[in-house]
This record gives C-alpha cells, structure tokens and sequence, in this order.
C-alpha cells in the first residue's frame, strides 16, 4: 500500500502564500514524477505542477506560473508546492499524486498516469 499525505493548507487573504507539503510512504520515492492537482467546487479537477524524478525540470499550469514553485526532497519522501501570490481562484482541495512513467516521459499532465494520491488539503483564499 502507498499512502500520500498532503499538510499546509489554509485560509489565507489574497495575495498571501501558503507551502504545502506532500510526504509519501514510498522506498522507491525517486522513481516517480509527482505532481500536485486541485479541484473546486462543482469543477474538474486540474494540473497544477509537476516535477521530474531527481527534481530538476518542472511542469507548471500556465495559470499559477510564475507563481507557484514546485520542489522536492528525495531523502524525505517529500513533495513541496510554494504558493504564492494567491488569487480568490487558486481556492480548491489541493491533491498530490505520483506517477509510475518511465523517464523520457516528462513532462506529462495525463492523470491517467498518476497511479498513486493523496486525499488533499484544502487552501482557501479570501478577497
């Protein structure tokens, strides 16, 4: 069994920051892209970042780039989305997710591939 557990979240006013973290239950942590999602009410869910097997290249939706900072801790089975500058729209239930893809696949937003998540933490930001 794997287990995700995502922690950081809150409310916060618009244009703060927030800095979730993400550690996984994983011996081969490196071995897979991590990515983070997030869902709003009554919408789908979406990509948000992701970030290559070592932590070198990285992925970012085009809404929070420049924004949001994606990074990760192989020692520490651990994954780390910095958000900042928040807008009222980057509220969601904020997931990560690991995906089980051979290298050479990065960059990939497919959820498909993403076998493995989290239950979320929820970030609510304020106007």
């Amino acid at each position: 069994q794997v287990l995700l557990v995502e922690s950081g979240g809150g409310l916060v006013q618009a244009g703060g920051s927030l800095r979730l973290s993400c550690v996984a239950s994983l011996r081969t942590f490196s071995s897979y892209v991590m990515g983070w999602f997030r869902q709003a009410p009554g919408k789908e869910r979406e990509f948000v970042a992701a970030i290559s097997w070592s932590g070198g290249p990285t992925d970012y939706a085009d809404s929070v780039k420049g924004r949001f900072t994606i990074s990760r801790n192989n020692a520490k089975n651990t994954v780390y989305l910095q958000v900042d500058s928040l807008k009222p729209e980057d509220t969601a239930v904020y997931f990560c997710a690991a995906a089980g893809v051979p290298r050479g696949t990065f960059p990939n937003r497919n959820m498909e591939n993403y076998v493995y998540w989290g239950q979320g933490t929820q970030v609510t930001v304020s106007s």
